[in-house]
């Protein structure tokens, strides 16, 4: 079959991120047999015209859109981003009739609300690859993608399935220039390539959506294959790597692995990491740093250790400063996350957060005030107790908590403290 696949997102808030869920999407579809064309475009009109002109030419059989985002998780304004996506949809409608099938961590998180918006014919929650591949043969062959678990389609119920059984694909992974190319003008060495080779996330942290997207498993790729694939890209050409994986330090000893590989393989790269501040210890920092870390995403959210625990963490304030430390020993830059207004805050502890986000002097400093509420999360339930959503509220429209005693004086409290600091950002 010919599959036209589409990446929807146009945003580059933070730093340019490429469609690595749909590359790994492209590679499974090819080496089941099938014919493959990709459009990734960040300008959102061209977009729209590419998808057109790809339709005419290509004729697709069926077109795969990849959406990442749903809004931008600001409380203060918030942006909806599924709009453009609809209409890319409707683009799309126009011009064949073509099933449709979307899927990617944003629409992961709301499959039935999201798929009723955009109005496409399938939806595949979380890991896509064999789910794809099996929803193509169905289609070719005419029978019923009802049987394939993960598979949404409007006015119906997914098959089952169960997590222990969702393994990492065995597919391989993206080949640089093919699968995986860039939209932008920079070259191949100021582009951070995204690259993952673990999924999941046993954390359960009481805000977050990423075991909806990915499970509560983490499974784990072979790292000699990993290895290889990085020194491929390499020689393609790039040079720096984000390692997406949710958490990079668990198991601490598939990382220490990771990095004695790249080591021993003389793989001279430079790469970024997300680090759960915990179970970090000095000889995986030492390895890291030799390896080619350069810097990490530090997601230690409070500096008040009532607060962690009503986000669920497995951290302390202290594990958090001991990481830190570690971490700045071998020169490893690190951007840290600061959440405020989370259940149970005061402004006792947001004194605290503050002091203790000062102690700590990273380079960057990441500051949110509200949480995203997500469907399924304990910060969820905790919302519908106080009345802040109803419990039939879907959430696909964005909704945020923010602690009801100090939301009103929250944000000036913030931007008075952040005027301090020029690292500091929203």
């Amino acid at each position: 079959m010919k599959v036209l696949l589409i990446s929807a997102n146009t945003e580059t808030v933070n730093m340019p991120v490429l469609p690595l869920g749909l590359a790994f999407i492209a590679r499974a579809a090819e080496n089941a047999g099938h014919s493959i064309q990709m459009i990734n475009i960040m300008d959102p009109e061209e977009l729209l015209a590419a998808a057109e002109r790809s339709i005419q030419a290509f004729a697709p059989d069926v077109i795969g859109i990849s959406v990442r985002n749903i809004d931008d998780q600001a409380m203060e304004s918030p942006k909806f981003m599924l709009g453009p996506v609809r209409s890319l949809i409707d683009v799309c409608k126009k011009a064949t009739d073509s099933p449709i099938v979307i899927g990617g961590a944003g629409y992961s998180i709301f499959p039935e609300a999201a798929l009723s918006y955009l109005g496409a014919d399938f939806g595949i929650c979380g890991q896509g690859e064999s789910a794809f591949v099996n929803l193509l043969e169905q289609i070719e062959t005419g029978g019923d993608p009802a049987r394939i678990p993960r598979v949404y389609q409007p006015g119906k119920t997914p098959a089952r399935y169960s997590e222990p059984h969702l393994l990492m694909p065995d597919d391989d992974l993206p080949l640089p220039r093919v699968h995986l190319s860039s939209p932008f003008d920079s070259g191949a060495e100021n582009l951070w390539m995204p690259f993952q080779i673990r999924r999941g996330c046993p954390m359960n942290c009481s805000y977050c959506s990423t075991s909806a997207i990915e499970g509560k498993i983490i499974r784990k790729r072979d790292l000699a294959v990993a290895v290889d694939m990085l020194s491929e890209y390499q020689k393609a050409g790039f040079h720096n790597f984000f390692f997406v994986d949710n958490i990079f330090n668990m198991p601490v000893s598939y990382a220490k692995s990771l990095c004695r590989l790249i080591l021993e393989k003389s793989i001279d790269i430079s790469w970024r990491c997300i680090i759960y501040p915990w179970k970090l210890d000095d000889e995986l920092a030492k390895l890291m740093a030799e390896s080619g870390c350069t810097e990490v995403s530090l997601g230690f959210e409070s500096g008040a250790a009532d607060n962690l625990k009503n986000l669920n963490k497995r951290f302390s304030p202290e594990d958090v400063r001991q990481v830190s430390q570690a971490l700045k020993k071998y020169k490893i830059g690190q951007m840290g996350f600061l959440l405020l207004g989370v259940p149970g805050e005061t402004w006792d502890t947001i004194k605290e957060n503050f002091e203790f986000a000062e102690r700590l002097d990273l380079d960057k400093m990441k500051v949110t005030c509200g949480i995203r509420i997500y469907p399924g999360t304990e910060l969820a339930k905790t919302a519908v107790r106080q009345g802040i959503i109803t419990p039939d509220d879907d959430l696909l429209f964005p909704k945020f908590y923010v602690e009801p005693g100090i939301k009103d004086t929250l944000k000036p409290a913030v931007e008075k403290w952040m005027d301090k600091y020029p690292n500091w950002f929203w």
